[in-house]
């Protein structure tokens, strides 16, 4: 009998927050990639809508509830696994403009990714030499802000 290598595709949640000037980032270190910074959220689990994923997730990573707002991008995203064998996890990663309470204080969650360290606000000025997981996603975080935009984007394959 053989085994069906077929990679399954994930949905993830992300939460695009920024508030006076910053982006609400998961600071993480892990000794095979070094430090960066990636947004919060992850994977959809069975039966569980894209926007409960997120408030999930943040609640896990951020200690807070979110607000979910519009969706403002998708792409595929084909992560490196760690596992033997090397294969690659696709990902489609939806982006949804969120917000924080006003009074938040960023702070790791009672259930924080495996290498996440901290979470932090960085300025956007900081953003273009901040290193960012995926890096493709630079660009448009970058951008005018996320709630500024009238349709989602999609933007392919980031890396």
């Amino acid at each position: 009998m053989t085994e069906n290598l077929a990679p399954t595709i994930r949905n993830c949640a992300r939460a695009v927050i920024v508030r006076d000037g910053a982006i609400l980032l998961l600071h993480k270190h892990n000794p095979s990639y070094g430090t960066r910074y990636a947004l919060p959220g992850g994977a959809q689990e069975e039966n569980e809508t894209l926007q409960a994923a997120l408030i999930r997730e943040c609640e896990e990573e951020l200690g807070t509830a979110i607000s979910v707002g519009d969706l403002v991008h998708v792409a595929d995203f084909f992560k490196p696994r760690s596992a033997y064998p090397k294969l690659k996890k696709h990902a489609v990663e939806f982006l949804f403009s969120c917000s924080v309470p006003d009074g938040y204080v960023p702070a790791n969650g009672p259930a924080p990714d495996k290498n996440q360290k901290d979470v932090v606000w960085l300025p956007l000025a900081k953003l273009p030499n901040a290193p960012l997981f995926p890096n493709d996603l630079r660009a448009v975080l970058m951008a005018a802000a996320p709630e500024h935009q009238e349709h989602p984007v999609y933007l392919g394959q980031i890396t």
